[in-house]
């Protein structure tokens, strides 16, 4: 009873967003307030509606109620709790009810949040994002629906694939949905101003926090991604190129380039054009995602269906969505006519080489990603992109985005002079060559990419401290640093975390150490000075699983360093092996072991890295992620954000 009523509410809610789509935008149009009044409940109202739905269905996965067909797919009695509620997501159906909520969600937040806005701006935003959610409901209850029941249901389910029961995994959806659902409300700001014909100052300080958040939660989403990568699927690494992890990554670039871009509109009243055409692709290019992931054009281990009939409904959402928007944008061109000038040496103009930048390497990421579609459909040949093209293509435009960054967020805005902006960066210069040396040094027949790599990370750490040692003046700098506004805290750390991720990746990709080999019970064996020992292997039952489980001592002389387990794990109902790699973290490196399978001759096959800085990739990620916490905290997010105040009669205007 309980599913049918989650289903049931579920087509209210789709109802409820029909009538919020609609009545707002008449009453916007005519000036109606009545009309305008009902997007807030509305919103209210379909999220509420949403969030019984997918409570029953959670509900279902829970109590392992075998009636639904969702549940015998992906869930069995046997499965530890949190991934029976972990599997409410961990397929397309539910997944799909988790991206309408959190929709609902965000538009829910816009009417709660949304006071400081112009009534008729507030209705057009709220009608916008609920024409999202109707396009959305409509797939869910005409192709996706996640309530079928079951004639004869089993005593048992089908479990849950094997890979996806990882803790990593349990959060990294939800997080990946709130970046990718949270850029539906750039669109809808975007749509709704252009409706509204009025692009300024104050749209761009409303817009700033919407984006904010959907890019803090999409760098979290893909470091929990990257993370379970490295560990759990045992290749050793933590970025693969895949069509997946790109269609995160492309709305990641373009909302880090929204998101500098509207700090210009604010500041300047400047690329408001692009601004709004950013805030379009932004949302574009996560539909763009959900269609790689869900339709089955491109095969990768983290797509949920196979299914034409889903992949060409989402394909005319795109369509109708994108296309309608970049019709209103072309038909409102003159209401974005930019006041602000500036000169060509300028902060302004340092965040639009970061624009052009950003915006470059993610069609260079499309590109490759969309490139086997191109050849197999256009040519009739199988190609397949690799990391080589994306490393080749993609790492020159970060090499200088990192290069110019520390210069750029030093410069005064209107006007700047090179030479006197570059001043206070010398001591951060010095300081990245030192390191940069020190790496060359240290290392002996090896490319420049690890010095390189070395020196950007350095220049972007110490030009993030720069930065902020000047912005606290010349006098009592402790204090004023104390005082300083947390956006520019949040932007320091966000630059420094970027500079780590640097550090990081260099250090891994540049002096990692590999060694495969076949060892025996007892056998030790070494690589980059440290000796292993292959001390037993035994076989282990877990919850749902069994696994061949290995006890490997690490030792640095004759120091015991750590015991890891690599596991080789099956799941007797699935029928899935998967991979558990056994590494010793530590700050400067991680000591990885793989375990393979048992040899004719005796003993297993065994694969080990050295790998220098890898924690550095994760903890760069949360230091960002921090860095847009805190920029998401500044009092100034809160305030009706540059509101055009009246003037009393007879005060002339500035």
């Amino acid at each position: 009873m309980f599913t049918e009523l989650g289903h049931f509410a579920l087509i209210l809610a789709f109802l409820v967003s029909i009538v919020q789509a609609t009545v707002p935008l008449i009453g916007a149009a005519k000036r109606w307030p009545g009309w305008m009044a009902i997007a807030e409940p509305a919103a209210n109202a379909q999220f509420l509606l949403t969030s019984f739905a997918f409570a029953a269905l959670t509900y279902a996965f829970v109590t392992s109620d075998f009636s639904v067909e969702l549940v015998v797919l992906n869930s069995h009695s046997l499965k530890p709790m949190l991934y029976k509620v972990s599997g409410v997501w961990g397929n397309h159906e539910g997944s799909m009810l988790l991206w309408v909520l959190i929709l609902t969600l965000f538009g829910a937040c816009a009417s709660w949040f949304g006071g400081n806005l112009p009534p008729t701006l507030r209705a057009r935003v709220l009608a916008v994002q609920s024409a999202i959610s109707v396009a959305f409901f409509a797939f869910i209850l005409f192709t996706s629906n996640p309530f079928l029941r079951l004639i004869a249901p089993p005593l048992d389910g089908q479990d849950l694939n094997p890979l996806l029961q990882d803790p990593g995994l349990a959060f990294h959806p939800p997080f990946l949905y709130l970046g990718y659902v949270g850029l539906s409300m750039t669109f809808s700001f975007a749509v709704a101003a252009l409706i509204e014909g009025r692009v300024d100052a104050a749209w761009g300080r409303w817009v700033r926090p919407w984006t904010l958040a959907a890019w803090l939660f999409l760098t979290i989403g893909i470091a929990l991604g990257s993370w379970w990568a490295y560990y759990e699927l045992g290749w050793g690494g933590f970025w693969f190129w895949d069509p997946v992890e790109n269609a995160s990554f492309m709305p990641w670039l373009i909302s880090a380039a929204l998101l500098h871009s509207a700090i210009v509109v604010e500041k300047r009243e400047a690329l408001k054009s692009w601004t709004i055409l950013l805030a379009i692709m932004a949302f574009g290019f996560s539909l763009i995602g959900t269609f790689i992931v869900r339709s089955g054009v491109i095969t990768s281990v983290h797509a949920f269906a196979n299914d034409p009939e889903r992949g060409v409904f989402i394909l005319a959402i795109l369509a109708v969505f994108m296309g309608g928007a970049l019709t209103l944008y072309a038909a409102r061109a003159s209401v974005m006519e930019a006041k602000g000038v500036f000169s060509m040496v300028s902060r302004e103009s340092a965040l639009v080489i970061n624009n052009v930048l950003l915006a470059v390497s993610c069609f260079v990421v499309f590109i490759g990603t969309i490139w086997p579609l191109v050849a197999e459909l256009g040519m009739g040949r199988k190609l397949s992109v690799g990391a080589p093209f994306f490393n080749m293509a993609f790492t020159p435009f970060m090499v200088i985005l990192a290069l110019l960054l520390p210069l750029g967020s030093i410069m005064p805005w209107k006007r700047a002079q090179i030479a006197r902006s570059f001043k206070p960066l010398v001591p951060a210069l010095v300081l990245s060559l030192a390191i940069m040396g020190l790496a060359y040094a240290m290392q002996s027949g090896r490319s420049l990419f690890g010095p390189i790599g070395m020196f950007l990370g350095t220049w972007l750490v110490f030009g993030a401290g720069v930065d902020l040692w000047q912005r606290a003046g010349r006098k009592d700098k402790l204090a004023r640093l104390r005082r300083l506004p947390r956006a520019d805290w949040g932007k320091a750390v966000a630059h420094a975390g970027l500079g780590i991720v640097f550090l990081g990746i260099s250090g891994l990709m540049a002096w990692e150490q590999e060694d495969i080999r076949v060892v025996q019970i007892g056998e030790e064996f070494e690589i980059a000075g440290f000796t292993l020992t292959l001390d037993q292997v035994q076989e282990v039952e877990g919850p749902n699983f069994i696994s061949t489980k290995g006890w490997v001592t690490i030792r640095k002389g004759d120091r015991v360093i750590s015991v890891v387990h690599p596991e080789k794990r099956i799941y007797p109902i699935a029928q899935m092996p998967t991979t558990e790699a056994g590494i010793n973290n530590g700050f400067l490196r991680d000591v990885y072991v793989v375990l393979g399978d048992e040899q004719q001759g005796g003993g297993y096959a065994v694969r080990s890295y050295y790998k220098p800085l890898a924690n550095w990739i994760w903890g760069g990620s949360i230091l960002m992620s921090l860095g847009g916490l805190l920029s998401l905290t500044d009092r100034r997010h809160r305030v009706a954000a540059g509101a055009r105040k009246v003037k009393p009669a007879g005060v002339p205007a500035e």
